[in-house]
């Protein structure tokens, strides 16, 4: 199996994940099945047919964290040596040429990625321009409204 890159924050939130689904949620939801079968007849209980939905949607999750954190490539970036190039983990701040507009971002596995929280994929169009330059340099960036061109400010292995 193809292995996932994972940043050791983004493993910690599913492995969290996991724990809360298997001892909180599981639980909560064998409950309401089987207080709705209490109810009687079972082709008609609305409660039962929705906790049986929810325990599907739950049972799947699970799988799908298990399943990913099993293939996961977990990555530390504070513990790699800083040569200043971009890799996957960073942390990058970039100004727009053309709008002098500055960003930061982190670069994550796509799982983690979450624009609002500055966090991009790393199979992002973004974070494909980036990787592999280094600070000062001048990143090519393509988008599907053209290209745009970075200059890289910082590179932080935090």
């Amino acid at each position: 199996m193809q292995q996932i890159p994972m940043t050791l924050r983004g493993a910690e939130r599913l492995r969290e994940e996991l724990n809360y689904l298997k001892n909180e949620r599981r639980p909560a939801i064998i409950a309401a099945i089987a207080e709705a079968r209490e109810h009687g007849d079972l082709k008609e209980n609305a409660e039962y047919h929705a906790a049986r939905e929810q325990q599907g949607f739950c049972e799947g999750r699970i799988q799908e964290i298990e399943a990913k954190l099993s293939n996961a490539q977990i990555i530390d970036i504070s513990k790699m040596p800083n040569t200043g190039r971009i890799i996957f983990g960073t942390t990058v701040t970039i100004v727009n040429l053309e709008t002098e507009e500055e960003q930061t971002f982190r670069i994550v596995g796509d799982d983690e990625a979450d624009f609002k929280q500055n966090l991009i994929s790393v199979n992002s169009p973004m974070a494909r321009g980036l990787i592999g330059k280094s600070q000062d340099e001048i990143a090519l960036v393509k988008t599907p409204g053209g290209d745009v061109e970075y200059e890289i400010v910082s590179v932080l292995y935090i």
